[in-house]
């Protein structure tokens, strides 16, 4: 079995140098570990505690690194390697997209349509079974619709949906091109 060779430049269709496959990917990897790293920063540095849907969008920023990190290792040399990372991307990005979105969607309500605070996510996991301990989570609590952090007038789902979006999108686009 042949060793991969690393990428190589390719040029764009404005003759701009674009780096390879495996680069990108691990760029994903690394942004995805910088999402990570400052959310660890904000709960433990800032003192800001995660809601259950931070806690699930965190999982969809590890799963997005593990998936960017997996195919930068790999570096598939085939077209049919690249679609399975970006359809492994595009789930992935869809469900954290999903999730941050929900979280944007509870922190735009009015306080009066805002859900009553609820218990914590270990408790929920728990107490109910796994189907009703999700549908607990999704539809949020009062601690959800709480912006306690803001930059440039956006809150931190706000900026993870941003993040989540477009990583996952270029990343997507990465793996889709031709080599």
């Amino acid at each position: 079995m042949p060793i991969a060779k690393l990428d190589a430049p390719h040029t764009g269709r404005l003759g701009m140098a674009l780096p390879g496959k495996r680069p990108l990917n691990a760029a994903g990897a690394a942004i995805c570990a910088g999402l990570m790293a400052y959310a660890l920063y904000a709960q433990y540095g800032l003192m800001l505690d995660p809601c259950p849907l931070c806690v699930f969008q965190r999982v969809a920023v590890i799963l997005l690194g593990v998936v960017f990190l997996v195919a930068a290792l790999h570096g598939p040399s085939s077209r049919a390697g690249g679609r399975v990372y970006a359809g492994l991307l595009a789930v992935v990005t869809a469900g954290g997209g999903a999730v941050a979105g929900q979280h944007v969607w509870l922190q735009t309500l009015p306080p009066e349509d805002v859900p009553a605070c609820g218990p914590g996510l270990g408790y929920i996991f728990d107490t109910f079974p796994l189907g009703e301990a999700l549908a607990k989570v999704f539809t949020g609590s009062g601690d959800c619709a709480g912006v306690s952090w803001q930059l440039l007038g956006l809150s931190m789902p706000a900026w993870v949906l941003i993040a989540i979006l477009g990583t996952g999108g270029l990343g997507i686009w990465n793996n889709l091109r031709r080599s």
